[in-house]
């Protein structure tokens, strides 16, 4: 039989504030376990806690950005389990009355745009850390990251093959980093995936049993645990055997998921409303206040860079990928306005040289004046465009502007023609079978007495002038 795979995603992601939802206690990464804690984030008895408003506009703002539709009135409640990260014995969420629901993010995977549904987007409070001892049969607990906000984003179950679920979550990061809501940091956390996935014969219309994938945390990671379970599932199915509805671990060292429990249902964790907080309540004043300050968002940004600077969708994709990078083209753009030549240079050059060094482009050394100074000692002819590659290089190692390093390497193009043609002259003596070649016909050779002057000009004549002295010399003009 065929099967096909359906999957959705819950995603959580930590928001940029600068203290917990629900109490004034700090979020930074990387403290001293438990110095950043107090009596409300650690459930002490008589506590009661304060909504961050922060909080709620930075998840308003993902709301609206994923066209979701707001409620009037959201609900905090109690997730009800006993775990030994979780002081309260209980997790504050929102479960029958969320922030919002009912959004869609259209994503592009091999040149089709899929629409994909938001189930729900709520607020809800992070739980503690365990810290497993390697040595010791004990495991430690570090409370700072109790209270801190996430923003919790449940997809339909929309998507069919892993690379749409990539797709989707690079989408919802990308989203997430323009509304600078979050920092998107797999690695540390503050960005988490959790996959839900079940297999079913092409064309049913109902669902198989699902089993729930965590400890995913990075992009790579979902697709190769996606496609893993996928080969999993229909082993069993294909083998007359049933799927088990549980919460499975990825172990990325293995390439295999490993059972962890038995999957939860939603009865199981008691929900009931927080008697300690109030309802949230959202008037539209505030959402459209909200709305106006919403930035360019990535999908704008690609149209646009296609239609105002006349770039081809897989530059504009490339470039507004990121946000950073689409603003670096953009400030090269003021002083070289020149689009599709900067997005060369950026795609190439300089991705290429981020890629060696494996850092952000907030590290690099390359500034955009700097870069766009570069190009247009190209297009001035001062330097050829394989030299300006090797300046640039430079550019990126010292962070020396492009005028400093052509003048004290001595690597300025060679225009003068009196010396392009003495040394012209030169290389057509030394070879008098290629230029008899030429002169009878094959024209192919004068691509060897080009590169000869270039040679002994270590790159540094001037192409175009080059060609033309060839050209003439070797014609007997």
């Amino acid at each position: 039989m065929d099967y096909e795979a359906v999957i959705g995603l819950e995603v959580h992601a930590q928001l940029l504030t600068k203290s917990k939802i629900f109490c004034s206690c700090p979020t930074t990464f990387g403290a001293p376990p438990n110095t950043q804690t107090c009596p409300v984030c650690l459930g002490m008895p008589g506590v009661l806690p304060v909504l961050n408003r922060q909080a709620v506009e930075f998840a308003l703002k993902m709301a609206l950005a994923l066209n979701c539709r707001v409620a009037p009135v959201s609900v905090f409640a109690r997730k009800n389990y006993f775990y030994p990260d979780l002081p309260k014995g209980y997790q504050i969420s929102q479960y029958e009355l969320p922030l919002a629901e009912h959004g869609y993010l259209d994503i592009q995977v091999n040149g089709k745009v899929r629409r994909l549904g938001i189930k729900r987007l709520h607020l809800e409070e992070d739980a503690g850390k365990l810290i497993h001892s390697d040595t010791r049969p004990l495991s430690f607990v570090d409370f700072n990251r109790t209270g801190v906000p996430l923003i919790e984003i449940v997809s339909e179950p929309d998507m069919r093959e892993p690379e749409e679920a990539v797709a989707y979550l690079k989408a919802l990061r990308n989203i997430l980093l323009y509304l600078e809501i979050c920092d998107g940091n797999m690695e540390e956390g503050s960005l988490r995936c959790d996959a839900n996935i079940s297999l079913r014969p092409k064309g049913a219309a109902t669902l198989g049993t699902k089993t729930e994938l965590k400890n995913i945390n990075s992009f790579r990671f979902v697709k190769q645990a996606l496609e893993y379970e996928i080969r999993r599932q229909r082993a069993l199915l294909a083998d007359g055997r049933e799927i088990v509805q549980e919460t499975r671990l990825w172990d990325p060292a293995q390439g295999q998921t490993f059972s962890m429990r038995g999957k939860e249902e939603a009865h199981d964790y008691r929900y009931f409303p927080d008697p300690d907080l109030a309802p949230v309540q959202i008037d539209q004043e505030w959402l459209e206040k909200l709305r106006r300050t919403l930035p360019e968002l990535p999908a704008a940004r690609a149209a646009r860079f296609q239609e105002v600077y006349g770039l081809p969708s897989h530059d504009a994709d490339v470039l507004t990928g990121d946000k950073d990078l689409a603003d670096y083209f953009e400030a090269c753009l003021k002083d070289f306005p020149h689009p599709k030549t900067v997005s060369n240079w950026i795609m190439s050059e300089l991705l290429r040289e981020l890629k060696k060094t494996d850092a952000g482009l907030t590290a690099c050394r390359v500034t955009p004046p700097a870069l766009a100074r570069l190009l247009t000692l190209v297009e001035q002819g001062a330097i050829s465009g394989k030299i300006a590659k090797s300046v640039f290089e430079t550019m990126f190692a010292t962070g020396q502007d492009p005028d400093t390093i052509i003048r004290s390497q001595g690597l300025a193009q060679i225009s003068d023609p009196d010396t392009l043609l003495s040394l012209a002259r030169e290389i057509v003596a030394a070879h008098p079978k290629e230029a008899a070649d030429f002169r009878a016909g094959k024209t192919k050779v004068m691509g060897f007495f080009v590169g000869q002057l270039m040679k002994r000009t270590q790159g540094q004549a001037n192409p175009k002038l080059a060609n033309d002295i060839i050209r003439r010399l070797l014609s007997g003009e």
